[in-house]
């Protein structure tokens, strides 16, 4: 019996530290697509340096195919989490490996990707030259904290006497963050493809990195779709607004994801207007009643 309860008691050492095979294999898979992302980042790099001459890819083809790893990435971290709660294996050591696996995948692959393509000190634009680093160390940072802040408030160790929802994340996800920036880049390079001139769209990645990294530390809430499983019902005008995402995404690949990824933070971001607003009204309102 003592066992039985030692092996159910998620603040027990060996049940905090136990590795599931399923979840994990997910979360291994985000990693190696993050580490694999920044190799190509780096291949790009040189390949651009060196004029391609001893690259089997043209840098364009390598920042494709690196941003394909990133969204990779992106779908092994959504499996990895869900596979735990639908096989009831959460443990601490797959939260904690799974924002290592995140910092690599949504903070430093993301970050050496901008960094190199457009704002880098001598392939880079003449405005960021001197802060480009610190630009994309920015990003990071943003990522990083928003990680560690995501893994303390979460800690069942801190939620024993309150149980909270997990319905919205509080702060820009890394995930979604990591995914506006490789969406954008992607549609960069499709533009280049086509002949034309980057260097006014090229501008607005500095300042998205800038507000992407305020947004992950921010306490801007965001859906999580963790209710989301195989028993949820929904209406037939959202499925087949549903259905019609994933079209637009097949046909449309680079415009499409772009957009998804923007909606969803002006979503939060109309959200919390939202709240904001409501705050006021009931306060003025109890104010006109005092």
């Amino acid at each position: 019996m003592a066992d039985l309860e030692s092996r159910e008691n998620p603040y027990n050492v060996r049940q905090a530290s136990r590795i599931y095979l399923l979840p994990n294999l997910m979360t291994a898979g985000n990693l190696f697509c993050g580490f694999v992302a920044v190799i190509k980042c780096i291949q790009a790099r040189l390949a651009t340096e060196t004029g391609g001459e001893f690259a089997l890819h043209t840098p364009s083809e390598l920042y494709t195919q690196a941003v394909w790893l990133i969204l990779g990435a992106v779908l092994f971290d959504s499996l990895d989490g869900r596979l735990a709660r639908m096989g009831g294996r959460e443990s601490l050591f797959g939260a904690e490996f799974d924002s290592l696996a995140d910092v690599v995948s949504f903070g430093m692959a993301p970050a050496l990707m901008v960094f190199f393509l457009i704002l880098s000190p001598t392939q880079g634009i003449e405005w960021f030259r001197q802060i480009g680093w610190f630009l994309s160390f920015l990003y990071l940072l943003g990522a990083a904290v928003r990680l560690a802040r995501f893994n303390v408030i979460t800690n069942p160790l801190l939620n024993r006497a309150q149980k909270q929802s997990n319905k919205d994340f509080v702060g820009l996800p890394v995930p979604a963050a990591a995914g506006t920036v490789v969406s954008l880049v992607l549609f960069l390079l499709n533009l280049a493809r086509n002949n034309r001139d980057l260097r006014n769209w090229a501008l607005c990645l500095p300042f998205l990195m800038v507000l992407i990294a305020f947004l992950m530390v921010s306490t801007v809430r965001y859906p999580s779709f963790k209710q989301v499983d195989w028993q949820t019902r929904t209406r037939l005008r959202t499925f087949v607004l549903l259905l019609a995402a994933i079209g637009c995404i097949v046909i449309f690949q680079e415009v499409a994801l772009l957009w998804i990824f923007l909606g969803y933070i002006f979503y939060g971001l109309f959200g919390h207007w939202r709240r904001i607003q409501r705050a006021r009204k009931a306060k003025h309102g109890l104010s006109a009643k005092v």
